[in-house]
């Protein structure tokens, strides 16, 4: 094969951002979404159950199907033909059985989630990584989150993808990522423990870490973290007659289990101001980012996040019957669909619940809002550790 030849077959194999969706009105943004999310159901079903190209795991599961992928899943409405995808599949090894033949020679990241419901899961990662947090780059206003800026990674390190996550956003932005040092697995431990006091001093020791990294002079504007870790630190900055705009903080993309409006409305009122701007994100290991824009009091502080579609889906479902949508504003629980061609994951049950959001303009398909653990297992869910 001539090197153009083979240049090619990398880019075709190596999908980047999908295309925006287009149309002059939101309904016709809606059907062209819809049309899209059909196509890359099609291409990843396709991929990930070929011979030639799929993934052991789904080319093995497919033999206790009584449907063929290969010609009976012609869009997302087929995806309900896939059975509920276990938590426990995703427990424990080998992790090699997930990798795509169709990538069989490509180095392969494996990434965890923080392991608070029990033995963490873990899947592979290529390129998704990347995509994902390129495609969340999109959704950050330049005003508050300058390109060329610096990054500070306020949040778990090991083996999670938020630190490399990050410090590919920050890289595809022009700027540098600074990260700390933070193990969550000690921090579960602590609470179970209840050892307050080691966990107080834990945190401090995260939070002498970033603002050793923000008195270090490297013009560090933008910055992920947590809820509690924000919390603590804007705490940190007021002590010392400081605050996060003064540290040179302009844009803030956080993330966790206890973002709530409640919270948000306290951070923006009583240290944020207007100076700064907070992106809160959905999201876990499996399906990369919900975005959301900047809460704001003409809508009572509520955070509607959207998934980043056609690369994964979010659903609001009856509490009772998983193939039924709740109607839009009532409550249900979140099932999650992964559709890339590195991994594929149908129809898996979050552990949270929240209220089915409408399509928007700048998100034309379904969102959700209020997420919270799921009630049912919340006493059995350690969230929120740092």
């Amino acid at each position: 094969m001539n090197l153009s030849l083979l240049l090619g077959a990398i880019v075709k194999d190596t999908p980047g951002k999908p295309a925006p969706v287009t149309g002059s009105t939101l309904d016709e943004k809606i059907k062209n979404a819809k049309t899209q999310l059909d196509a890359q159901v099609r291409e990843v079903v396709k991929w990930h159950f070929s011979p030639a190209t799929g993934t052991p795991f789904w080319l093995e599961k497919a033999k206790t199907f009584d449907f063929n992928p290969l010609s009976d899943v012609n869009g997302w409405a087929d995806i309900a033909k896939f059975p509920m995808f276990e938590d426990d599949w995703l427990r424990g090894g080998p992790v090699t059985r997930w990798v795509p033949k169709g990538y069989a020679g490509r180095g392969v990241y494996v990434f965890e989630t923080g392991g608070t419901t029990g033995i963490p899961k873990s899947r592979i990662v290529i390129d998704d990584f990347k995509i994902d947090y390129e495609m969340f780059s999109d959704t950050l206003p330049e005003k508050f989150f300058p390109k060329n800026s610096n990054w500070l990674m306020l949040g778990p390190s090991g083996p999670r993808r938020l630190r490399l996550a990050v410090e590919h956003l920050a890289q595809y932005r022009g700027g540098i990522s600074f990260c700390i040092d933070l193990d969550p697995r000690w921090v579960v431990k602590l609470i179970k423990k209840g050892w307050t006091e080691h966990l107080k001093a834990y945190q401090e020791h995260c939070i002498d870490q970033a603002m050793t990294i923000l008195s270090a002079g490297h013009d560090v504007r933008c910055m992920f973290t947590t809820p509690k870790l924000l919390d603590a630190l804007c705490k940190r900055l007021e002590q010392e007659g400081s605050s996060i705009s003064k540290a040179g903080i302009t844009g803030i993309f956080c993330g966790g289990t206890e973002m709530t409006s409640q919270w948000i409305r306290f951070m923006i009122e009583e240290y944020l101001g207007p100076e700064v701007y907070i992106a809160p994100t959905y999201g876990n290991t499996l399906m990369g980012l919900a975005a959301s824009e900047m809460p704001t009091a003409a809508q009572n502080y509520k955070i509607a996040y959207y998934a980043p579609q056609p690369r994964a889906v979010a659903q609001v479902v009856n509490f009772k019957d998983y193939n039924e949508l709740v109607p839009v504003g009532q409550t249900g629980r979140v099932l999650l669909t992964t559709l890339t061609k590195e991994f594929f994951v149908p129809r898996f049950a979050e552990r949270d619940e929240g209220e089915r959001e409408p399509p928007s303009e700048k998100y034309p398909w379904d969102g959700v809002s209020g997420v919270r653990p799921f009630h049912e297992i919340a006493a059995q869910t350690t969230v929120g550790v740092y």
